[in-house]
């Protein structure tokens, strides 16, 4: 029984790891497009904050 509910545990997880890393995928590629504002973006990506935001967008602006 506790190796069941482990493993539900660890699904519940990757599956929350995922939903964030497509979200910061999701964003990063709105911040590329430079068409949005970070409020904008907050508005349709709000699982993330916006010192996440920030983040991404300092990221991007260093690899362009």
């Amino acid at each position: 029984m506790m190796s069941l509910f482990d493993d539900e545990q660890i699904m519940r997880t990757y599956a929350k790891d995922i939903a964030r890393e497509t979200e910061r995928k999701t964003a990063e590629r709105m911040i590329r497009k430079g068409k949005m504002t970070l409020e904008e973006i907050a508005d349709y990506v709000p699982a993330l904050s916006m010192e996440d935001l920030k983040e991404i967008e300092a990221e991007v602006m260093q690899l362009a």
